[in-house]
């Protein structure tokens, strides 16, 4: 800064208590290039453009009455005149134009800018209101931001329309919603070095699960080119969580990864064209591909948390963030150009419970990532173009192609939103949230498939699928009070499967994952018979062959896809619960459902009773499966080993012979899964007679048991669980059932070995919890809409017997 700079303030001046003076944005940028450019976080180099100078501007020119005026009275609900009187304020600040003075210090130091970076240096120019990035307001996008300035000519006319921006139709919307005064809301500008991701990446960091509100994981969204494209919503991107704790530890737990279609990316203009941006189509290959590299991945999430830890340490409290980056196409560099608090999910209420279900289905007419964890139902309203805006009515299902910040006026009486084109960290997806009503977006083909007037339910409670069901479906709201609930002695676990739905799930209050399944991972993600991986050349199918090659394309082998979807559905599920234990249970698809996986006609054969017949242990050693086991055991242990979640404990289903368990184990050994080692637990399914009236024997191979209720029943009882006709008979809570589950108990007791229950019984039937706590079960695991309710009855039951 010059001796005489009244204006101008560079990054290196600035710190995070400089809001009044330089925005949100600008104060952000400032501290993180004070604070974190010595830890190694790229972040270029820029200079703010004051507040006092929007001032300036306006007393310069004496408009400052006019615009007071031209802002009276105003309904910000009628969106012709908001329309209006927005367009009149923005003239006024325009005409009022850029004083000597204030441009001569701009142009002073944009050429000290242009010794560091190179003649005619390209910018980003943005604005950065005083009001903006509070703990209560994101002020996402309500002002201008414009990339790929270059020169005085075109940096004074961005200068001039970025002060004038803080009069656009959604910021004085916004501004009113929010309680701000206009005209105590000052506009600085940020000016800064742009990074060439018009020739690589973009895209944009959470240190939170924006739906859920989990802490423990960085998300990271990101796209081909400049950002402003994952910004506005105009592609879907790809999508990354890296999970804290252990990335803290050296660890690489890239727990999930989705590929998001990214069919266009902004570039810079032609030459010296007026067009200073543009979108180009994306060349199908690199569609197919992730934007960013597994290391880069690992890099911005690191950058992301050495941030929260800055801000956190710097507030004393935790302090989530959103973060965006973008990677040098010149360079390499991955470089961070913003970072505020996040504004939504770090102020919810912790200690309630709120969880949406939907009591009727119906088909389902559009998916699309879910935003929110809500259900909401109205009427469809398509808009197809800003100028219809005026035509939407309270309380319909706003519909469109993508949102941009000028639609919020109306979007704030929407039920919900549906757009085709965006991801979890687009326009459509921040304003919904901050609205607290569900969304569905990157949906597609929304406004072809849904119709002006059509029913709707929108289903966002289900995980990251956001479904859109026909008709007007009844829901209902469970809360739950979380404070001075009492602690059981009797762990209460969760039974799960979908990994999509573990973050939302860990909020209850739990002691873990007694059982979480392989099979609805390799079901709804892999989709592929595992030995169909390891030999295509037995699969004869040329459909199926190349369904197959479609899937694994990106892959070196078409091992490493099986290994990499299952080890991070796994990983998900375990990151959520860390670090109380997560029991999986290797895979126990009978022969009848391996079949119906692709591929796996090739594999299988026709049994009588499936049931009793080839599945759990006895396929793990067997040469018509070992190697499909292999796989999974390589899964398992890349969750331990390379991401570094040890409470992983694995489980092993349907062992019906003490040699069986011996073989099994030998197995797992051959594949890096060693008892004991690195802390590896392993448990056995006790769910055939064998297992209980031998417990003694099969305590010297494993560390605990997990009673399979539903199995152990049908096979105490000789009765088909699958058989309607026997139906009234299957019932857990036969005498002859409690007996051997009893003496299961006891058997794990008397070997001082860990006992558990994962059946349906305990969700179904309080009087059979009652049972297991009185037995001195060590956890009950159970479904997780019935958690709460049997935590009540343990607590009582414990009570009672004086546990």
């Amino acid at each position: 800064m010059t001796d005489n700079s009244k204006y101008t303030r560079w990054f290196e001046e600035i710190t995070i208590d400089d809001v009044p003076l330089v925005g949100g944005k600008n104060a952000s940028l400032g501290e993180m290039y004070r604070e974190l450019t010595n830890k190694d976080i790229k972040i270029p180099n820029g200079f703010a453009i004051t507040a006092d100078a929007y001032w300036h501007v306006l007393e310069s020119a004496g408009v400052l009455d006019e615009l007071k005026k031209t802002l009276e009275g105003l309904d910000t609900d009628n969106v012709t005149d908001l329309s209006k009187r927005g367009k009149k304020a923005r003239n006024i600040v325009l005409d009022a134009g850029i004083p000597d003075d204030l441009w001569e210090e701009i142009k002073t130091a944009y050429d000290k800018l242009c010794e560091q970076y190179g003649e005619d240096v390209d910018v980003a120019v943005r604005s950065s209101a005083t009001a903006e990035d509070l703990p209560n307001a994101s002020f996402a996008g309500q002002q201008e931001t414009y990339l790929n300035i270059h020169g005085y000519h075109s940096l004074k006319d961005a200068c001039n329309r970025c002060f004038a921006s803080l009069f656009t139709d959604r910021a004085i919307s916004y501004r009113v919603n929010n309680g701000f005064d206009h005209f105590k809301v000052g506009l600085s500008i940020g000016v800064m070095k742009m990074v060439r991701s018009d020739l690589a990446s973009s895209g944009v960091i959470f240190t939170i699960d924006t739906e859920t509100g989990f802490e423990n994981v960085v998300f990271i969204t990101g796209a081909y080119g400049l950002g402003e494209n994952v910004v506005q919503g105009l592609v879907n991107p790809d999508e990354f969580y890296v999970f804290k704790p252990t990335l803290k530890e050296g660890f690489r737990p890239i727990i999930k990864k989705k590929r998001g279609s990214k069919e266009i990316k902004m570039i810079y203009g032609r030459g010296d064209s007026r067009v200073l941006t543009r979108n180009v189509d994306v060349p199908e290959a690199d569609r197919k591909r992730y934007c960013i590299t597994d290391d880069e991945i690992l890099q911005l999430a690191k950058y992301a948390v050495t941030i929260e830890d800055h801000y956190s340490n710097k507030k004393g409290k935790h302090v989530p963030m959103d973060v965006e980056w973008a990677k040098d196409g010149e360079t390499g560099e991955l470089v961070i150009v913003q970072a505020r608090p996040e504004t939504v999910q770090s102020l919810k209420r912790k200690d309630v419970l709120e969880t949406y279900y939907l009591d009727e289905s119906t088909d389902v007419i559009v998916t699309g990532r879910s935003v929110g964890s809500k259900i909401a139902a109205g009427k469809v309203h398509v808009i197809s173009d800003v100028s219809l805006l005026a035509d939407f009515k309270s309380g319909e299902i706003l519909v469109a192609d993508t949102t941009t910040p000028d639609w919020e006026p109306v979007m704030k009486r929407a039920a919900a939103i549906i757009t085709n084109k965006g991801g979890r960290t687009c326009h459509a997806a921040i304003v919904s949230r901050e609205l607290g009503i569900p969304a569905v977006v990157g949906a597609g083909d929304a406004t072809e498939k849904l119709r002006d007037g059509m029913d709707v339910t929108i289903n966002c409670a289900e995980g990251d699928a956001g479904k859109v069901h026909e008709g007007i479906l009844p829901f209902h709201i469970e809360t739950v009070d979380l404070k001075g609930l009492e602690k059981t002695k009797t762990e209460i676990m969760m039974n799960l499967g979908n990994p999509e739905e573990a973050f939302a799930m860990s909020m209850i209050p739990n002691d873990g994952i007694g059982l979480a399944r392989l099979e609805f991972i390799i079901n709804s993600y892999i989709k592929v018979h595992p030995m169909a991986l390891v030999h295509p050349e037995k699969v004869k199918d040329e459909k199926v062959i190349r369904q197959i090659e479609e899937l694994t394309e990106q892959y070196k082998n078409k091992e490493d896809y099986f290994v990499e979807k299952l080890a991070q559905g796994v990983a998900t599920i375990s990151a959520s619960f860390h670090p109380k234990p997560v029991v999986v249970r290797m895979s126990d698809f009978k022969t009848n459902e391996y079949e119906t996986l692709m591929g796996g006609e090739f594999f299988e054969f026709e049994e009588n009773n499936p049931m009793l017949g080839f599945r759990g242990a006895s396929r793990y050693y067997d040469e018509r499966y070992r190697e499909g086991f292999a796989l999974e055991c390589k899964a398992m242990k890349m969750v331990r080993d390379e991401m570094g979640l040890t409470n992983l404990i694995l489980m092993i289903p349907f062992c019906r012979r003490i040699e069986e368990a011996e073989k099994v184990l030998e197995e797992m050994k051959k594949n890096g899964l060693v008892r004991g080692e690195n802390g590896l637990l392993i448990y056995m399914m006790t769910e055939i007679p064998s297992n209980v009236l031998m417990i003694d024997e099969f305590s010297k191979y494993f560390d605990g048991f997990s009673i399979g209720s539903n199995d152990l029943t049908q096979l105490t009882l000789g009765v088909d669980r699958d058989s309607e006709i026997l139906a009234s008979t299957f019932d857990e809570r036969d005498e002859a059932v409690k007996k051997i589950v009893s003496m299961a108990i006891q058997g794990a007791k008397r070997n001082n070995k860990h006992s558990g229950l994962c059946g349906q019984a305990p969700s179904d039937f309080p009087e059979f919890a009652e049972f297991l706590v009185k037995e001195g079960i060590d956890s009950i695991s159970l479904n997780p809409d019935s958690v709460m309710r049997i935590a009540l009855k343990v607590v009582e039951v414990e009570k009672k017997i004086g546990r």
